[in-house]
């Protein structure tokens, strides 16, 4: 199914900056209006701003924090009021936190399992109707944390198994329909998820760029026959199949020694 963006709205979380700001752009310049929904506002309307300047499109501003109880439900009324339909929707919105659970901020957790779980959940269950009704996308940012166990990012890998899972799963459910679903694990990228986490253990030039994740992605979403998810990147694709391969105990010691 061709997926169709000139003349629709995507809906694009954590838009301020990374593969949220990079889906944004590139999803404008395939001729889709954006909204564009994270939490400052400020970089929020800097994009909007260049994007309708230079794609001649719509570029709406939500400023909105996902990772509150209620964000969902005042994001989907107020884009109601505006009349707005969405067409493609890309959950990107999420943090991770690193080091040992039982030293963990339980709050913080509470507000990781929000966002990147139940926030990403509850959008999609209030759009889906919407998104069936046409021939666009839904994207859920995934993790190569959702194909091995995390120690010291436990909560954080949990999260993205589940978010694995839940968009294969309505890969199939919908694929009746005019909607492409596909999850999508990047690997480690250059974005502000690196500042925020730490890039200790880490090789920063392995990285791929956020242009490169997306690009990668939209071509996927172009094919005929788009699969439920994919890792980006050759080395990360690898090292997700072996986790699966290897001995159970095996991918824990390896990612153990990784994360630690």
């Amino acid at each position: 199914m061709t997926i169709t963006y000139r003349g629709t709205t995507a809906l694009i979380t954590g838009a301020s900056s990374g593969l949220g700001a990079e889906f944004a752009t590139q999803i404008a310049a395939r001729g889709a209006d954006v909204v564009l929904v994270a939490r400052r506002e400020d970089r929020l309307r800097q994009l909007a701003d260049k994007l309708a300047r230079e794609h001649h499109v719509a570029a709406t501003v939500i400023p909105l924090d996902l990772g509150r109880a209620g964000a969902v439900a005042d994001l989907v009324r107020e884009l109601g009021d505006r009349g707005t339909d969405i067409r493609t929707l890309v959950n990107n919105a999420g943090f991770g936190m690193k080091g040992a659970f039982v030293e963990s901020d339980a709050d913080r957790i509470a507000e990781m399992v929000q966002l990147n779980v139940s926030t990403l959940v509850a959008l999609t269950r209030a759009l889906l109707p919407q998104l069936v009704a046409g021939t666009g996308a839904l994207v859920n940012i995934a993790s190569n944390g959702a194909y091995q166990p995390c120690p010291n990012m436990a909560v954080y890998g949990a999260t993205k198994a589940f978010v694995l899972s839940f968009s294969e799963a309505l890969s199939f459910e919908t694929r009746d329909t005019g909607l492409t679903v596909v999850a999508v694990s990047p690997g480690a990228t250059k974005t502000e998820f690196f500042d925020v986490l730490g890039q200790r253990g880490y090789a920063m030039a392995s990285f791929q760029t956020s242009e490169q994740v997306v690009t990668r992605t939209l071509r996927e979403l172009d094919r005929r026959d788009t699969p439920p998810s994919f890792v980006s990147g050759r080395t990360n694709a690898i090292a997700a199949k072996m986790a699966g391969i290897v001995p159970r105990r095996l991918a824990l010691a390896m990612a153990g020694r990784a994360l630690g």
